[in-house]
């Protein structure tokens, strides 16, 4: 049996959450629409051709209760119905002009509601913030599909996500100290100070705006491309992330004329390790150290390009 201080906790969000939302507010957001309504139209408005039984069925609503808000949407021209091909007992429902009108007007309403309670959060909470309604809806919706990652360039702020990302990482998952953080931070800054566009890049690992891994291709001279600071978030793993930040790395050293790729990682580190014998580095030497507090093994790779 579930505890009962779990549930009183998930009611206690149910309440924050509508109030934070204003869902129990009889005129959602500043109009003549009550919740219910304002999600009625949003379906039919993004679907734009919504069998009427479905619409019941999907938003949970008795078939009396919907027939009068459609009804009342018909009689203000918001809507207009026509009968299913596939079912002759059943209606077609489209929005109006005048509909798409409202329907777009609730969806300026509702966007800048929810920035301007963002725009009072300090940076990162956002984004934080997004990343738990995602995870609760993973959680307790099985339908749910994550939106894809894609990879990019890096832009503003991204080289202190590295740096915050990676010091926090390797310090609560091997007790490495703030002298790794200092390292990364040492890396990432005189990326930034001494950036070559033409011979260095970085690469960002990003899903629906939340950064999820990294990694860096800096120019060590004598024709050797430098692999740094290569890093998957927890949330990620699994993805496949860390073998296409490598791929990416190896293709723009290809094209830029390098003639190998040398990287330092420690033994412990078994998924890149991986991913780097895969991709046909070699391994060329390695020394024990203290670096960061924890004896470690580190270990220099190379791939030859």
């Amino acid at each position: 049996m579930t505890d009962i201080a779990l549930i009183e906790s998930a009611r206690e969000f149910n309440r924050f959450y509508t109030n934070f939302l204003g869902l129990l507010n009889k005129a959602y957001l500043d109009t003549p629409f009550t919740l219910t309504d304002a999600r009625v139209l949003f379906e039919i408005g993004v679907h734009n051709g919504v069998n009427a039984g479905a619409l019941a069925r999907d938003l949970q609503l008795d078939p009396a209760y919907l027939s009068r808000i459609l009804k009342r949407f018909r009689e203000e021209d918001f809507i207009e119905a026509t009968p299913d091909p596939a079912d002759q007992r059943s209606q077609i429902l489209t929005v109006t002009t005048k509909g798409r009108a409202q329907f777009e007007e609730l969806g300026r309403r509702s966007n800048a509601q929810i920035a301007a309670r963002f725009d009072t959060l300090a940076d990162g909470e956002p984004q934080a913030a997004v990343a738990a309604m995602r995870t609760i809806r993973a959680i307790l919706d099985p339908q749910a599909k994550p939106a894809p990652a894609v990879i990019r360039p890096h832009r503003a702020g991204d080289i202190g996500w590295i740096v915050q990302s990676q010091g926090r990482f390797y310090a609560e998952e091997y007790g490495w100290d703030l002298r790794f953080e200092g390292l990364v931070a040492d890396v990432a800054g005189k990326f930034l100070a001494n950036f070559d566009p033409e011979m260095e890049y970085c690469w960002i690992a990003e899903r629906a705006g939340i950064n999820l891994g990294s990694v860096l291709i800096t120019n060590g001279g004598d024709g050797i491309a430098k692999l740094r600071l290569l890093y998957v978030d927890k949330a990620a793993r699994g993805l496949g992330l860390g073998r296409q930040l490598v791929d990416e790395c190896i293709a723009f050293s290809g094209r830029k004329g390098y003639r190998q790729i040398s990287l330092w990682t420690n033994d412990f580190l078994h998924t890149a390790r991986a991913i780097y014998q895969k991709a046909g580095f070699r391994l060329v030497s390695e020394e024990r150290h203290r670096m960061f507090g924890p004896e470690a093994n580190g270990q220099t790779w190379v791939l030859d390009l």
